[in-house]
């Protein structure tokens, strides 16, 4: 089941966030040692803030995604799609696509464009966005340092008004 993640989620996601960032912290500009010590209040004010949606199988949280639309009046018909994760034992069972799914659907009911970083190393995560509808327009080369190793990112995007940016112009 997919799911909006409200504020009075935030215990169900906070261990399942940390767990993200401890585990793959090359895929996150946000750090373990960052988010640890922060107390359940941070964590409901960021689902208060953003939409969260989270992927419960058997009832547990077991990976999460979050969309967070633009707010310049410029770039207002743009979101995110940030913190995608789906815990080890869940991947492979469709929990990803279903939350890209979600995400991109509560997306295309109010912005043009869903946009995502993705670490150019995660071949997995690279073959669920694509396969999402998601197209690659961009590199950040190394756009994350972790310890003293770099990670390129790939930048992509998803039109909702049928758009391809890969044709020319």
């Amino acid at each position: 089941m997919i799911r909006l993640l409200t504020p009075a989620d935030a215990a169900l996601y906070r261990p399942v966030r940390l767990e993200a960032l401890a585990t793959n912290p090359e895929a996150f500009a946000s750090t373990f040692e960052r988010e640890q010590d922060m107390p359940l209040a941070w964590f409901e004010e960021r689902l208060s803030v953003s939409d969260v949606f989270g992927a419960f199988i058997a009832g547990e949280l077991v990976g999460t995604a979050g969309f967070r639309r633009e707010d310049g009046a410029k770039t207002a018909h743009k979101a995110m799609l940030w913190g995608m994760y789906v815990q080890p034992p869940a991947r492979k069972s469709g929990t990803g696509r279903l939350l890209v799914d979600a995400v991109a659907a509560h997306a295309a009911q109010r912005v043009e464009q869903l946009h995502l970083v993705v670490v150019s190393e995660n071949v997995a995560a690279l073959r669920l966005y694509t396969a999402a509808g998601f197209v690659e327009y961009g590199r950040g080369m190394k756009a994350l340092k972790v310890g003293d190793r770099y990670y390129d990112e790939i930048l992509m995007v998803l039109f909702f008004d049928g758009s391809d940016v890969t044709r020319p112009r």
